[in-house]
This record gives C-alpha cells, sequence and structure tokens, in this order.
C-alpha cells in the first residue's frame, strides 16, 4: 500500500544559482502542466488515504489555491493528514496563504536560505531579510503554525559569525522546524559552471554544522535527521517515509517515486512530460538485497538510527555477522554506536555520513 505522495512544481520567478532540480519554467504553462499531472494522478493514484502529501518544487507558491486544490481533490487523506506546499518569501500573499489553509493545507516549508542581503544576492536569491519576516507573519496569520525553513551553510563569504547570526535570527520566528544543508555544488547548477570564490572548505562546513547542532538543541530542538530539527511532535512526517523506506507516488515531470518494490523516475523534459505524463524515464526493480541496503542506508540518516532485531526478522538475516567489521571499524572512533539492539551514528559520525553509509552497499 502507497499512503504519501509528492507532487512536483518546476516554476520559478528565477532559477538560484546551487540548484539543480527540474525547474525555473514559466508560470504562464501552467495550466497545461496541471492537465499532464491530473492525468498521471488519475492513472497511477489507486484511492488509498494518504497519511501525507508533499508540494514541492520549484515554487509551488506560485500557483494560485484554486490550482491547488484541483490537485488536493483528486486524493482520499486520513484523519491526521500531513499536507505540505513549499513557498520562497517573495510569493507570500495574505489572501493565497489564507486559501491554501482553507483547502487543507496545514504545513509550511519556506525557503530562507540565509538572512544576509548581500549573499542572498550572490546565491541568486529573489528575496530579502524583511522579507522573509513579512512572509512568515502572512503565514502566521493565516492560521499556520506548523511552519519549517529551509537553511543552507558553507555558503559565500560566510563564517561562524554569520551563520550563528543566521541561527539567531530563524529561532527568533517562533517556528518548530529547521532544515540545514551544506552548501554542495551540483551538476547542472549555475554554480557547476561558474564555481564562486570564498567558499568554506571542509574542516569549516564541518564547525558550522556542529555549531548548528549544538545552539538548535540548546534551545528545544530535536535534531531528528542528519539535516532536520523540530520541536516535539513536529518531525516532517513525509520526509521520515523516506527514510522509513516506505512506497510513495511521484507526480510531475522528474518526480521520483517507490511502489511495490520499484523505484521510478518520471521524464525529466518539460515537453516530454507535457506529452506523455504517464512515461518513465528510469524503473528499477530492487532486490530484496537491495531493499536492504537502502533500509539501512536511509534508516541511519535517522538520528535515533536503525534496530537490528526488526531487520533480522522482516530479511531473515544475522545483521551482526553480515556487518559486524563494518560496526566495529567505526566505533572503534565513536562514528557508530551499537546499544541495545540499535545502531545509529553519532554525532562525530554524522559529519562522515556519506562514507560510513556507503559501506553498507555492496
Amino acid at each position: 500500500m502507497t499512503e504519501h505522495a509528492y507532487i512536483h512544481i518546476p516554476f520559478c520567478i528565477r532559477k538560484c544559482k546551487y540548484c539543480a532540480f527540474v525547474s525555473g519554467f514559466d508560470i504562464k504553462n501552467k495550466d497545461i502542466y496541471i492537465n499532464s499531472l491530473l492525468k498521471e494522478i488519475k492513472s497511477n493514484y489507486k484511492n488509498e488515504e494518504l497519511k501525507t502529501l508533499y508540494i514541492g518544487g520549484g515554487t509551488p507558491s506560485l500557483l494560485d489555491f484554486k490550482d491547488i486544490e484541483k490537485l488536493l481533490s483528486q486524493f482520499n487523506y486520513c484523519q491526521s493528514a500531513e499536507i505540505t506546499l513549499e513557498t520562497n518569501p517573495e510569493t507570500v500573499e495574505a489572501e493565497k496563504f489564507k486559501g491554501y489553509k482553507d483547502i487543507g493545507i496545514n504545513r509550511i516549508s519556506l525557503g530562507v536560505q540565509t538572512f544576509n542581503d548581500k549573499i542572498l544576492k550572490l546565491i541568486g536569491r529573489n528575496h530579502s531579510e524583511q522579507t522573509i519576516y513579512k512572509a512568515v507573519d502572512i503565514i502566521k496569520n493565516a492560521g499556520f503554525n506548523n511552519i519549517s525553513i529551509d537553511l543552507i551553510y558553507g555558503l559565500i563569504n560566510q563564517d561562524l559569525d554569520l551563520l550563528n547570526t543566521d541561527i539567531d535570527k530563524s529561532l527568533k520566528l517562533d517556528i518548530v522546524h529547521i532544515s540545514t544543508y551544506g552548501l554542495k555544488i551540483e551538476e547542472n547548477s549555475y554554480f557547476a559552471k561558474h564555481t564562486p570564490k570564498n567558499l568554506p572548505d571542509d574542516e569549516l562546513q564541518a564547525k558550522m554544522f556542529l555549531q548548528i547542532c549544538e545552539k538548535l538543541k540548546e534551545n528545544g530542538f530535536e535534531h531528528y535527521e542528519i539535516s532536520n530539527f523540530s520541536k516535539p511532535d513536529y518531525n516532517s512526517k513525509h520526509n521520515c517515509a523516506y527514510w522509513k523506506n516506505k512506497n510513495y507516488y511521484g507526480f510531475g515531470v522528474n518526480a521520483s517515486g517507490y511502489e511495490s518494490n520499484i523505484r521510478y523516475k518520471n521524464l525529466s523534459d518539460f515537453e516530454e512530460y507535457i506529452k506523455n505524463p504517464l512515461k518513465k524515464e528510469e524503473e528499477t526493480i530492487l532486490s530484496k538485497e537491495n531493499i536492504l541496503e537502502e533500509e539501512i542506508f536511509l534508516g541511519l540518516r535517522l538520528k535515533k538510527g536503525i534496530n537490528i532485531k526488526n531487520i533480522n526478522e522482516k530479511f531473515k538475516i544475522n545483521f551482526i555477522k553480515n556487518y559486524g567489521e563494518i560496526i566495529k571499524k567505526y566505533s572503534r572512533y565513536n562514528l557508530l554506536e551499537l546499544k541495545n539492539d540499535n545502531l545509529k551514528l553519532t554525532e562525530k559520525g554524522i559529519l562522515l555520513s556519506n562514507e560510513i553509509l556507503c559501506e553498507f552497499i555492496n
């Protein structure tokens, strides 16, 4: 059964310099795109009650609430469903967000990235620090209390003091969720072709990450996943479904999904998707071994880690026999911790998570 869904909205006012997503398309194409989305949803959705729906992009808030309502109306929902909409500060308008609340959106994810106006310009963002405060006020006044923001660290000219200022200003927003991501130069982004100068090195990025962890925990945030922090009971249910390796629908251009042991990706070419929204660009049938590896890889992203007993029962294996040497290797340096059948990355281990997690994949 598939109880989670993602919808990709690829429209943006302007593409950010670090962005490698399929996005940036002209909002004038929204009607024809929504029609293709509706065809895909009607063809593939099997009428399950969704526990989460995430509308991401791009900038989904470029769409009017009536456009979003067309999409929401295609699904059944459980009573406690989490329905998230991504937005950017410069697109937040009072009437539109009241409309979003009325049609059932109950969680907002706001792309802040930094409060520093100079850095915002350098990375190609369209908003300013003051726009952030105005946007949060509008979102709260529309009735939303489940608000998340994204921050990026390791940005151009950023040091620990500037990062500390971003954290302080984030805390003053009085929100319940903060996602933090280290800047990576992604292939197909503007920065991949025009590498910026004055980026923090790996050592400084590591110090930035540890500073984020320390300060947010001091202020009542739970560090529940490598890049995510929340107040109690405000974890992102949708993203947790990914990390727990649950099935989910992926609707829209370049969207990915996971159903019945098949991982798939939709067409990444906008025009081709419009012509044939039912065609897949990639489909991979996962073996039992593949699923086990993904369960470990994704589960170890969660701060609480994975339960070895549950994995042994689910996959009929001896986890310690299969992975004991890897566990010993990294436990020796306090990078992994095994306690009461629970294996997790330490805070120090999170800094080397990519290297460690890859060892669990053959």
